[in-house]
């Protein structure tokens, strides 16, 4: 029951089943415009995620960098770089949910600034799993290991650069160092679970039928606990597939597929149709919205990562980042909020303006 309330309570599945009914009445679907490969693919991560959430990895590695602080500065530091780390492997929402009230206990304890650089969508740009966007992408214009990581390298490092930068404005005032909290983890199935994401990786990049990593996936959280099952975001999981749905609809209305490839005409056009459509409808619809369109896959990448930084309907971390922080923070929500949002939009000028370089020299340096 928890489940389906879960399911029916998130906005952007709503959104996505009132559009795809009303897509309904001019189109059937096809089922060959249901992408399979990455429902499989989402599938697995949602389910590998939830099981290194079970296992408490993050929180060991939160705790054990806690307690090299000895002062705000590096704190923050420590916690960004963390942040970043486990955007690459457990993508954004995880991060955020686990982190930031690490954080804020930390914080409260010792009387500091509750308000938390996250790394997280940085982090999860870098890697086809880090964000289930990249995954479509991935799986929609069949890009190769080698070829993912060659574009989303540079944003990383541009990225990574600017962040840290950043934390060397803060404060270096004195803080006792932490104890590490005694929190157990069971190694042996860490291990297994490492092996399944690996093996994932394959399936992501078609070395392997997806299936397999799949199945493997779903067998694991079976025997570490079947209540893994029901924390996996099955919201997600059918907001992918009713776009798919919406989208085989619409491309059988000439009008509305004129209107759509005026936007995606070019690199530059389908780079900044994705960061502002980011903005309204949030980066998963937008990316698998705007790439039935374009053949333009870099700057789709790209855009749908920056367009997670903005608004906060950007990408459904933002939404957990108020939420979670309203939870735990004894701080002023407005004054959070607006601290929050200046960052957030400043790192969108910042890296549409870095992405938009990538893309520039990209195109000079193939012409």
């Amino acid at each position: 029951m928890t489940v389906l309330k879960n399911i029916f309570k998130d906005r952007i599945f709503q959104i996505s089943l009132v559009i795809t009914i009303i897509s309904l009445f001019f189109a059937r679907p096809r089922i060959s415009d249901i992408n399979f490969h990455t429902l499989y693919s989402v599938t697995a991560m949602l389910c590998l995620i939830q099981i290194y959430a079970y296992l408490h990895v993050l929180d060991i590695l939160a705790y054990k960098l806690t307690s090299l602080a000895d002062n705000t500065r590096k704190l923050t530091l420590l916690f960004t770089l963390l942040s970043v780390l486990s955007g690459m492997f457990l993508g954004n929402d995880i991060t955020v949910l686990t982190l930031i009230p690490l954080y804020l206990n930390v914080a409260k304890k010792y009387q500091l600034p509750q308000i938390y650089r996250m790394g997280a969508n940085i982090g999860a740009a870098f890697t086809p799993w880090g964000n289930p966007h990249n995954i479509f992408i991935v799986s929609n214009y069949n890009v190769p290991a080698n070829v993912f990581f060659a574009w989303s390298t540079p944003y990383l490092i541009v990225s990574l650069v600017i962040l840290i930068a950043t934390c060397f404005f803060l404060p270096k005032d004195h803080i006792p160092v932490n104890q590490t909290e005694n929190i157990h983890v069971n190694w042996r199935m860490t291990i297994l679970t490492t092996a399944v994401f690996i093996f994932f990786f394959f399936g992501v990049f078609s070395i392997v039928p997806i299936y397999y990593p799949m199945i493997a996936a779903l067998l694991l959280a079976l025997l570490i606990n079947p209540r893994i099952y029901l924390k996996i975001d099955y919201a997600l999981l059918l907001t992918f597939t009713l776009f798919f749905i919406f989208i085989s609809d619409i491309q059988q209305i000439p009008l509305i597929v004129g209107l759509i490839h005026m936007t995606v005409y070019s690199e530059g056009s389908t780079y900044l149709t994705s960061i502002i459509s980011s903005q309204f409808i949030s980066n998963v619809p937008s990316t698998i919205l705007v790439g039935k369109f374009t053949n333009f896959a870099k700057a789709l990448l790209l855009g749908s990562n920056i367009g997670g930084f903005g608004s906060v309907v950007g990408s459904m971390a933002n939404m957990l980042v108020l939420k979670t922080f309203n939870q735990h923070s004894s701080a002023s929500k407005r004054k959070f909020f607006k601290h929050w949002t200046i960052l957030q939009f400043s790192g969108l000028i910042i890296l549409t303006i870095v992405g938009w370089l990538i893309i520039y020299f990209n195109t000079r340096g193939a012409s």
